[in-house]
């Protein structure tokens, strides 16, 4: 039984390393520096991850490329999530990745009782970020779909994530939440929702911030119980905890994707985006939010 786990283990490990490599020959990313000129010429480094005949077929006229943006967790790069950029190059998005803190900037304060657990400044100032950099990419990339954009983010990017889209709902086409702890989930239904939930005794949502199965059953929102850590949900995580990501977020876009189908996986994608992962839907036993790890 150990023997059959371990080969297991190792295949997927080979598999991970298998797409990662074949991404490289399809996805180009690119970290394009720009400067806010209306925030004292504010530095907000972009990541740019692209599929290059999708791409090209963008920039003749072709084709319209739906967008995704990623947004980092407290203190990380926004750099570290490729294991997600390429999960959504792949399907022919343009994936944009802010980086939304700098050394300059003042530490976050945790204040108990304020709104967001006194989080809200860097909320305000990652959607400054991120319209700042929408803007600039439209320039660059103007054959590309900004009006309703697939909002990503871990931890404190997933709040951002949520908050973007409690201001702007009409701006959003999706969105998927790695562990955000603070900003309640949507509940209107005007949009489809992911979220990948931690065991982690470090890191817990705030009360209302996940709703309970009926909530989630009626606003077509999808939990994800993954067992994992907080901080595995990056690219310094384990390669299970990212492939089993990357299999759950690929069959999420299945459903939500239909008219975008995945780069050809005979070449370029191996098998690990569309085999299911150890991951499991999560449904709480009672109405209450369950105690989730963030």
């Amino acid at each position: 039984m150990k023997r059959g786990i371990a080969v297991l283990l190792s295949l997927t490990a080979l598999l991970v390393v298998a797409y990662f490599t074949a991404s490289k020959l399809a996805i180009r990313h690119e970290t394009i520096a720009l400067h806010d000129a209306d925030r004292n010429n504010r530095l907000v480094a972009v990541e740019i991850a692209v599929r290059r005949d999708k791409e090209l077929q963008a920039e003749a006229g072709l084709i319209k490329l739906p967008v995704a943006i990623i947004n980092h967790g407290n203190t990380v790069k926004h750099t570290e999530y490729s294991f997600l950029s390429n999960v959504f190059a792949a399907r022919g998005y343009l994936v944009i990745a802010p980086q939304h803190d700098l050394p300059t900037d003042p530490p976050m304060v945790t204040k108990v009782g304020e709104l967001y657990v006194g989080r809200l400044p860097q909320m305000q100032r990652g959607i400054a970020n991120i319209k700042f950099a929408v803007a600039e990419m439209k320039k660059r990339q103007p054959n590309a779909d900004y009006d309703r954009v697939t909002m990503v983010g871990h931890s404190l990017g997933g709040d951002i994530s949520m908050y973007f889209a409690k201001q702007y709902p009409d701006e959003i086409k999706k969105v998927v939440t790695l562990d955000n702890l603070r900003v309640p989930f949507l509940t209107e239904g005007k949009f489809k929702i992911l979220s990948f939930r931690s065991r982690d005794n470090q890191f817990k949502p705030d009360p209302g911030v996940v709703p309970d199965a009926e909530e989630c059953e009626r606003a077509d929102i999808t939990v994800v119980d993954t067992g994992f850590q907080h901080n595995d949900m990056r690219d310094t995580g384990p390669d299970v905890a990212k492939s089993s990501i990357q299999s759950m977020l690929d069959r999420f876009l299945d459903t939500a994707d239909s008219a975008i189908g995945p780069v050809d996986t005979t070449k370029t994608v191996p098998k690990i985006l569309t085999e299911p992962g150890p991951v499991t839907l999560y449904a709480p036993p009672q109405k209450k939010p369950a105690k989730v790890a963030n």
